[in-house]
């Protein structure tokens, strides 16, 4: 039987204790490869696609699709429907030892003699969004040993192998062999994607990758489904409920097809008179998963809003700011600013600020006392430059 969980359940695995360095998982031999999916019923596969996560109601998996495979028999149907059954806006599924393993029991590998992990895959259309890919990072009290990912990725209509690179990763114990993340906001209408030919691998000439700062400009929002994108407008605070969002307005965006509309009440359904919304990464991460962009290149942040009759008052404009177990560096805000109905560009000073490690991508916040009726605002171009 499936484990399900939503974020909250995730969050509380990794907080679990961590034993690294007192367990290894079996040791897999040099100079073979590990295979994850072959062909269906195979018995080199390793690891079971079990641990659903997020939306999980919005994926179904078939893995003995006998179409178009990419070679053998067979290869994994991944069908995404964007939903958001569970409320979450983004789905997920591991590959685990053994089947449903949180980290709550002994099951992992180690592949210490393997340095890259490769797959092949493919879209239905060829515009399909995987937020991430992802080997490892499996908490609670018997921890994956390393975490490591690779996207977004914009899959074409054809086969096509990718590759995460794992040289120099502690790889002594791995129970989460493989994972795909997809984002509903990426992909608003679903996703059908096809994955064959997952296996660990050993290159003598791979070198280990050397991540530096992001390169700019470095975009929050471009347009909707914007490869470019990055953070989720997910945090959303104080009387949230009064809050509603869509970020794919055709109602005179400022460049391209879409731009953001928010639409606040002023309800006070919460009983907090204010509100406002992080974009976050990734989704509700609120400091609890070490996930921030080093954004140590960018000396400012700027953006296109206008209200929808000019006059709406957003008190603050942020970037970073969250605090938690993996605190962004720093933070800096402008406002209060008083909205026009023109499009108008403004800009977040970073200059002397640390962006080293940033979660808390962008922030708007306002309060029910500066618009007592509420107020409909639109935003656009929201990017790091230098």
């Amino acid at each position: 039987m499936r484990r399900v969980f939503g974020l909250s359940l995730i969050l509380f695995l990794i907080a679990g204790v961590s034993y690294a360095g007192k367990v290894q998982g079996i040791k897999i031999p040099e100079g073979k490869t590990f295979n994850i999916y072959t062909d269906k019923g195979v018995p080199g596969n390793h690891y079971v696609p079990s641990g659903y996560m997020g939306d999980y109601g919005d994926i179904r998996m078939n893995d003995a699709y006998s179409e178009d495979v990419h070679s053998g028999k067979t290869c994994i149907q991944v069908i995404y429907t964007a939903d958001k059954s569970q409320g979450q806006g983004w789905a997920g599924v591991y590959w685990q030892n053994p089947p449903n393993n949180w980290g709550t029991k002994q099951g992992g590998f180690n592949l210490s003699s393997m340095n890259k992990i490769t797959f092949w895959a493919k879209g239905e259309y060829g515009d399909e969004i995987i937020a991430k890919f992802i080997v490892g990072g499996i908490k609670g009290p018997y921890p994956d040993s390393t975490e490591v990912s690779i996207g977004p990725i914009q899959l074409t209509d054809e086969w096509r192998q990718y590759e995460i690179n794992l040289v120099g990763k502690d790889l002594s114990y791995v129970s989460g062999g493989f994972a795909f993340i997809l984002q509903a906001g990426q992909n608003p209408d679903g996703a059908t994607f096809y994955l064959d030919d997952i296996r660990y691998e050993y290159d003598p000439n791979l070198k280990a990758e050397v991540k530096g700062p992001e390169a700019m400009p470095f975009a929050v929002y471009i347009d909707k489904r914007s490869i470019e994108n990055h953070f989720v407008p997910s945090g959303f605070m104080g009387d949230y409920t009064d809050i509603k969002m869509n970020d794919a307005s055709e109602e005179d965006p400022h460049s391209g097809d879409t731009c953001i509309k928010f639409t606040y009440t002023a309800q006070g359904s919460r009983g907090a008179r204010w509100a406002g919304v992080y974009w976050l990464e990734p989704a509700n991460n609120w400091g609890q998963i070490d996930a921030g962009y080093d954004l140590s290149k960018a000396k400012k942040l700027t953006f296109w809003a206008r209200g929808a009759k000019g006059g709406e008052r957003i008190e603050a404009f942020k970037v970073g700011g969250v605090q938690g177990t993996y605190s962004d560096s720093d933070s800096a805000e402008i406002g209060p600013i008083v909205l026009t109905k023109e499009w108008k560009k403004y800009t977040i000073d970073l200059s002397g600020k640390d962006m080293s490690y940033i979660i808390g991508g962008f922030c708007w916040v306002t309060n029910a006392d500066v618009n007592p009726e509420g107020c409909t605002f639109y935003l656009d171009d929201i990017v790091y430059e230098e």
